[in-house]
């Protein structure tokens, strides 16, 4: 049984359709999943649709052989799918701690322990625990969307452009941490950093004009002439 299990999938805006025919699978033995593609394909669409905010119009989504396809977004956080989206989508005026006690509405039993392994992860929020959200580095906001999303304990979490706007030196600390976390969670990511996100991926997926147009290993994206000319050179 696949972790998560996408087909054949249509998603659109009232009339505009958007994604096509889109299929992919990701096992619980994975772990980082790349999304690849050019902006404005249907990447966050899909993100978007895979965590309930949008709903397909037609194919399934599975996740560990249940459909929530018509399930709303908080009940696919209770099967296990968590989306840090690209906006972080923080509450600025809560600090630290509140923001991630947020994060485990669904696993309250387990807070004190999950706070820990999160505070391990990332110590900095550890030290700004009293520090409003809004107050906080780039970097540091994206440390603590991370560990708000891992306070859900995700079966399967899904990143969003997660170096986006960071300098870097902070978007390879981000990367590192994605390779940690994986570890321990499967990590399905949509990076506009093609090259680092293949090098870090067990798998990929090739998204362009709301189709998957290829898929395969990270070194065989990495090495793909396609890839190469569209992304990765000049």
């Amino acid at each position: 049984m696949s972790l998560l299990d996408v087909d054949d999938i249509d998603v659109a805006y009232g009339d505009l359709q958007i994604l096509w025919d889109v299929s992919l699978r990701i096992e619980e033995d994975e772990s980082v999943i790349a999304l690849v593609g050019p902006n404005g394909v249907g990447k966050t669409t899909l993100l978007k649709t895979l965590s309930g905010l949008l709903e397909p119009t037609s194919g399934s989504i599975e996740i560990l052989g249940n459909d929530i396809s018509q399930l709303s977004a908080e009940e696919i956080v209770e099967h296990g799918f968590v989306h840090i989206s690209e906006e972080r989508n923080l509450f600025g005026d809560m600090s630290v701690y509140q923001n991630l006690r947020m994060g485990s509405y669904t696993q309250r039993d387990s807070f004190d322990d999950t706070l820990e392994e999160v505070y391990g992860m990332f110590p900095v929020l550890e030290e700004r625990r009293d520090q409003k959200a809004g107050t906080l580095s780039g970097g540091e906001q994206q440390m603590l969307a991370i560990g708000r999303g891992l306070m859900a304990q995700p079966k399967l979490l899904a990143l969003d452009e997660p170096s986006g706007a960071l300098a870097p030196q902070l978007a390879e600390r981000v990367f590192e941490k994605i390779e940690e976390i994986s570890d321990d969670v499967p990590v399905l990511l949509v990076e506009q950093h093609v090259d680092r996100a293949l090098e870090i991926a067990d798998r990929a997926y090739l998204l362009e004009n709301g189709r998957i147009v290829t898929s395969g290993t990270g070194d065989e994206l990495l090495e793909s002439d396609h890839v190469m000319d569209a992304y990765l050179r000049g």
